[in-house]
């Protein structure tokens, strides 16, 4: 009886490691910090965890670009260059000019503009351009940028060191996606999952179909207003999404690592 159940694991064992690897394997590197800047430390709770992308939403007063969710949530200090810019300038000085010490590891900076494209714009070009030294193209740290973008057709217009969030349903030319940094959509668009995080088989099937029409862009892709749930991740990197978003840092990077 013993010999047989050791034949029977012998066999199993295989097919369930085959299983298992069917999921990539994800890390911290595609976990998105969704409105950082609400975290009780922006910035530095998710990098401590290395995550791959921070989300900032920022509004335009002053020439100043500040970090808020609604403008009335606007408060003196909190702004873009000191929650973002200067800490990440201080690690990137730390690391050599890498934003993570001895990895090759980026981080995306997703700047989501709360007010008019065109004037906050204009200031954030004029915020980020003393860093610019490490913003991708030349560094590990790409600003992407989303909310109240230009038009496609005025993407050229901005400094090299400056990418756009797109659409799934958006058609772009060649030299436009060659500034889409991420595609982005809200996840309510294809699914209402239940309460733990579960997804339907026709909803699954919706995601799997924009999911792979972004990969065939050769783009990554991330979607708002998820589940915020283990199996919600789950399913969500069996779908293949490229960040997984989240209001809760710790509990994921757990569930990852």
């Amino acid at each position: 009886m013993i010999r047989s159940l050791a034949c029977l694991l012998i066999v199993l064992l295989p097919l369930h490691f085959l299983g298992a690897q069917s999921t990539p394997r994800y890390t911290t590197a595609q976990a998105h910090s969704h409105n950082d800047y609400e975290q009780a430390r922006p910035f530095w709770a998710a990098y401590e965890q290395q995550f791959g992308s921070i989300e900032a939403d920022v509004h335009l007063r002053n020439d100043t670009l500040f970090v808020a969710h609604d403008a009335k949530d606007m408060a003196p200090g909190r702004t873009l260059t000191s929650l973002y810019l200067q800490p990440m300038q201080q690690q990137v000085r730390k690391n050599k000019g890498r934003i993570y010490p001895g990895k090759k590891q980026s981080l995306l900076l997703l700047i989501d503009l709360k007010t008019a494209a065109e004037p906050t714009m204009a200031a954030l070009v004029k915020t980020l351009e003393p860093y610019q030294a490490w913003l991708a193209p030349k560094g590990t740290v790409k600003v992407v940028v989303s909310g109240n973008t230009p038009r496609p057709e005025d993407f050229d217009k901005y400094p090299a060191y400056l990418y756009f969030d797109g659409r799934p349903n958006q058609t772009y030319t060649p030299q436009q996606l060659e500034r889409v940094g991420l595609i982005s959509q809200s996840f309510l668009a294809y699914a209402r999952p239940s309460q733990e995080g579960t997804f339907r088989p026709e909803e699954k099937e919706k995601l799997r179909e924009v999911i792979a029409k972004i990969h065939a862009q050769n783009r990554q892709v991330r979607f708002w207003a998820t589940p915020d749930t283990p199996a919600a991740w789950q399913a969500l990197m069996e779908l293949g999404v490229d960040y997984l978003n989240t209001d809760q840092i710790e509990a994921l990077a757990g569930y990852l690592r």
